[in-house]
């Protein structure tokens, strides 16, 4: 194995580490794992984080921020074992993503304060979704999200077109 310990690690050393942890005479439970395999992992480490959170742990916090990047480049390395993807494409994507929803900062849309940040995203993301419609992007709510999260977002995008109430009881 070519892996040099060292006092510090970047990203790099990352996904050269779970490169090496799937590669023929690495781990075997590493290597054996799936995106399917390893789905309750990421979402258990992302609970484990919003946790952190919560409690204001910042030691703890960036020790499940870590596991999720972990997550992140295990289904990485899956993708790009297959030829699919890699960890680059993911950077492009999501860097190519936060460019074009913020025109307020890389564009010549004007955003005096986060709400007006917020219409900015809203409009590019359906827009880049092909959505007309608010009930269309209603519709777009991951189904894979736990039913109250999901029944929340569904009433906040249901909110911006007007229905909502004011008191539970309507």
């Amino acid at each position: 194995m070519d892996f040099k310990e060292k006092p510090n690690y970047n990203f790099d050393d990352l996904i050269e580490i779970v490169k090496i942890l799937r590669a023929p005479g690495g781990c075997p439970w590493d290597r054996a794992q799936t995106h399917k395999s390893i789905r309750s992992n990421f979402i258990e480490e992302t609970y484990e984080a919003v946790e952190a959170i919560d409690t204001d742990d910042k030691e703890l916090l960036k020790e499940e921020l870590g596991d999720v990047l972990l997550q992140v480049a295990l289904h990485a390395e899956m993708e790009r074992e297959i030829n699919s993807f890699d960890i680059n494409d993911i950077c492009d994507g999501i860097c190519k993503k936060l460019i074009i929803r913020h025109p307020h900062v890389f564009g010549d849309k004007s955003a005096g304060n986060a709400d007006q940040a917020l219409k900015n995203w809203d409009a590019v993301k359906m827009q880049t979704k092909s959505q007309t419609t608010q009930t269309q992007a209603m519709q777009s709510v991951s189904k894979a999200l736990p039913s109250l999260m999901r029944a929340e977002k569904v009433q906040k995008k249901a909110a911006k077109v007007g229905f909502d109430w004011d008191k539970v009881d309507g």
